[in-house]
């Protein structure tokens, strides 16, 4: 399994986001520069950010992001689901697909079980755990 660059980057730019003192929110050329994420790339990661309504512009169009939740009530699951869809290993492991050998399949518990453990876990981490990490 791996996580694609949009999420990493997309959880980067939220802590960004989440860390900003500014009273106007931060701007996309402030991101890109401190994170070190290409401004033209970092468009989609803002687009889907405000898409799913984890961001919003603090003040009209030509203002800075800021969050539209407290920290606290942002997962990582949140910022992978701006991206990605639901979270699947394999197949098996999503409630909403099945294959062929499903009834058969002497491996299929440990890899749903994998799949939740993994998505339970980005679910219980919030946002607000990686500000206060970084901060000390």
């Amino acid at each position: 399994m791996k996580i694609h660059t949009k999420v990493r980057y997309g959880l980067r730019a939220m802590i960004e986001i989440a860390n900003n003192k500014s009273l106007n929110g931060l701007f996309q050329k402030q991101i890109s520069a401190n994170q070190k994420i290409p401004l033209k790339y970092l468009d989609s990661i803002i687009m889907g950010l405000k898409n799913t309504g984890l961001i919003v512009n603090f003040a009209g169009k030509s203002s800075g992001y800021v969050l539209s939740k407290q920290p606290n009530e942002i997962s990582v699951y949140d910022i992978y689901r701006a991206f990605e869809p639901e979270l699947t290993l394999v197949n098996c492991s999503y409630e909403g697909t099945q294959c062929e050998q499903f009834d058969i399949c002497p491996s299929k518990d440990y890899w749903y079980e994998l799949n939740n453990e993994i998505k339970n876990k980005m679910k219980s981490s919030k946002l607000l755990e990686f500000i206060n990490e970084n901060a000390q």
